[in-house]
């Protein structure tokens, strides 16, 4: 499934990405803390190699995730829009 543009999105469809983006935020930084905690034990038990760079790559690739996020972010902005209006 290819995900639309976010321009294109309807209110309704912004909003639920916001939320679904608000969980993803939170397991991603935990992510990211294993990653790195990955990657500091590996350096310290056996120095710089494969396991040190491996985990950082996914940690940056989680850091992309973010730009998406904010575009959404600034979208819901543009339109005016937050949480507290879908409800009412």
């Amino acid at each position: 499934m290819t995900q639309k543009k976010i321009e294109n999105l309807t209110d309704q469809e912004l909003l639920q990405q916001q939320k679904n983006a608000k969980l993803s935020t939170i397991i991603n930084a935990a992510i990211m803390g294993l990653f790195i905690g990955v990657a500091i034990y590996s350096t310290i038990k056996k120095g710089f190699g494969f396991f040190t760079v491996f985990p950082l790559i996914f940690a940056y690739l989680l850091l992309q995730n973010k730009k998406k996020i904010k575009a959404t972010e600034e979208e819901l902005k543009s339109r005016n829009l937050n949480e507290k209006s879908s409800k009412i």
